[in-house]
């Protein structure tokens, strides 16, 4: 069976918004290509970013309600703010931290939202196991990826929030690889009460994690798990 297409792109290290105005216009040409039956040899994107400090919250979340400090402060630390157009509650996306955005028309693989958050789930789950022998874990009626789950205080490694429209994916991944995890002390992160969020550094307790290789390991466990071929993305994208 031939593979599905995603046209590859890893953006480095970008601020919030750009990104995001960025996902919008992959996310609206393939919606709009869908609506007007345009063929398209490719079932999506998938984007690997590095954002500076900011803390995002879901679209039908209350600003105020699990952050814990005032914008001024957030002002005074050089930390941004966002309410995006996603599901889920507030979190934290700042440097060492990697952030998987896969734009994906779903009629190239299953229209099951439930489904589709496993999967990720899933990639993560595999990154952790077959790359360093660490069992990542579910939590019931939540998502996202934790450690420790039924043993003791849950430790969480991975975020996951997206959006979908006319089965299309946006948003998407965060994992804690090198992250100062102080940001999380000023929200209630995914609205989670008595939780630990942890990372990859932490939980190896080495000094550093090679960026890099992490990027490389987890974009092969997507493909492995999506069954997906992945091409560098155009210089020159044609849009509809």
């Amino acid at each position: 069976m031939k593979k599905k297409i995603l046209f590859f792109e890893d953006l480095g290290k970008k601020e919030y918004q750009e990104t995001w105005k960025y996902q919008k216009r992959l996310f609206d040409d393939i919606i709009q290509k869908k609506i007007n039956n345009i063929p398209d040899q490719k079932a999506g994107y998938f984007l690997f970013v590095e954002h500076p400090h900011v803390y995002t919250i879901g679209k039908n979340e209350k600003k105020d309600k699990h952050l814990l400090v005032s914008l001024d402060f957030l002002k005074k630390i050089d930390v941004s703010f966002y309410q995006t157009d996603r599901g889920g509650n507030i979190t934290y996306h700042g440097p060492g931290q990697l952030i998987g955005y896969p734009i994906l028309n779903m009629d190239y693989f299953f229209t099951d939202i439930h489904k589709y958050l496993r999967l990720l789930e899933e990639v993560i789950i595999h990154f952790l196991w077959k790359n360093y022998e660490i069992k990542g874990e579910r939590k019931k009626g939540k998502t996202g990826i934790w450690f420790n789950v039924k043993n003791g205080k849950s430790r969480k490694i991975c975020a996951i929030g997206i959006r979908i429209s006319r089965w299309v994916t946006m948003h998407g991944f965060a994992l804690n690889v090198n992250t100062d995890l102080q940001y999380f002390n000023h929200i209630i992160p995914c609205g989670i009460y008595n939780q630990e969020v942890t990372s990859l550094k932490k939980e190896l307790k080495k000094n550093d994690i090679s960026f890099q290789e992490v990027k490389r390991m987890v974009k092969k466990s997507f493909q492995e798990i999506f069954d997906v071929k992945f091409v560098n993305m155009p210089k020159k994208i044609s849009f509809f």
